[in-house]
């Protein structure tokens, strides 16, 4: 019997612990912060309200839950096949195939319903992204570049929350595209480090993937380059946005953490990848998002404090 896969539960029968296993909604701590930061951001245009972070984030949940379950359908017959996700949902028949769909289907709807309740803007742009993300499922069979192409995807949050409480694109116009490009190398790198322990599998089932075209170490050495242009990202976003000291702050802490995580993955030696994958990445999202917040708050705090401060 193969291993259970890291961040899953045991579900004992439990249905909802089923579909949180389908779509390993812990790794929603990834991208949802910088969701988040992008409605922090903006909040510098126009005052945000609770109602707008709340639909943010069922946005966001609910169009990665979408393209979650979606993946999983694709690629049920190549889970079954893998040691390393054998164990999931539909290969085990925990859940059928048709209670997957339904989940793409409500989480997609759920999601155009959230855009709507944002803006005419959002919700016009609601098809465009739910496509995108969809899309990423079949990369794998054709370009070894999918790692960039899920990058690509998650890095529709931070702008999507940017748009969605400022209703327009932002300004100077390369500050959001910075952002993207932020997310996209950020989980194009560590997305890198996860395929690492499916490189041979991709081999023998024709998968394209950075490791199995290229091997191990080339493949590392880009990742080390995707999380440089990451760090770079993050400065010209500070730039563009007069960051004051916190952000930066929260730019430095990211450099480190992704310092660490490529410290922990080398070629020859994954005994410390899903450390590197889910606890350094998880941490590294937290941590700036708290940065670019207090940052935010800075002016409060310091007029609640009775100093002077703002930006």
């Amino acid at each position: 019997m193969s291993a259970r896969e890291g961040q899953t539960f045991e579900h004992r029968g439990s249905r909802l612990v089923a579909y949180v296993n389908l779509v390993k909604l812990p790794h929603t701590v990834f991208a949802l912060p910088f969701a988040l930061v992008g409605a922090i951001l903006a909040s510098y245009r126009r005052p945000i309200t609770t109602g707008e972070v709340i639909w943010v984030v069922v946005a966001f949940t609910a169009a990665r839950f979408a393209a979650m379950a979606f993946n999983r359908i694709a690629d049920r017959e190549l889970d079954a096949r893998n040691p390393r996700t054998a164990m999931r949902e539909l290969p085990q028949g925990r859940l059928s195939v048709a209670e997957a769909w339904a989940a793409v289907l409500v989480a997609s709807a759920l999601f155009v319903v959230a855009a709507w309740r944002l803006n005419p803007l959002c919700l016009a742009l609601s098809p465009v992204a739910l496509a995108w993300v969809l899309f990423y499922s079949y990369t794998k069979r054709f370009t070894r570049w999918a790692h960039l192409v899920l990058g690509a995807g998650l890095s529709i949050a931070p702008v999507g929350g940017y748009l969605a409480v400022a209703g327009h694109w932002g300004r100077p116009w390369w500050m959001l595209v910075a952002l993207a490009v932020a997310v996209m190398t950020w989980v194009g790198g560590f997305d890198v480090f996860y395929s690492l322990a499916d490189m041979e599998f991709d081999r023998a089932h024709a998968l394209h993937s950075l490791p199995a075209t290229l091997g191990e170490r080339p493949a590392v050495r880009i990742a080390h380059a995707l999380h440089v242009i990451t760090i770079a990202a993050l400065a010209a976003v500070g730039v563009a946005t007069h960051g004051g000291a916190f952000y930066w702050v929260g730019v430095a802490l990211a450099a480190a953490i992704l310092a660490y995580e490529h410290s922990l993955v080398k070629p020859g030696d994954l005994s410390k990848l899903d450390a590197a994958f889910f606890s350094m990445n998880g941490m590294l999202s937290l941590a700036f998002f708290f940065f670019v917040l207090v940052e935010r708050l800075r002016p409060m705090l310091a007029a609640g404090l009775g100093v002077a401060g703002g930006r």
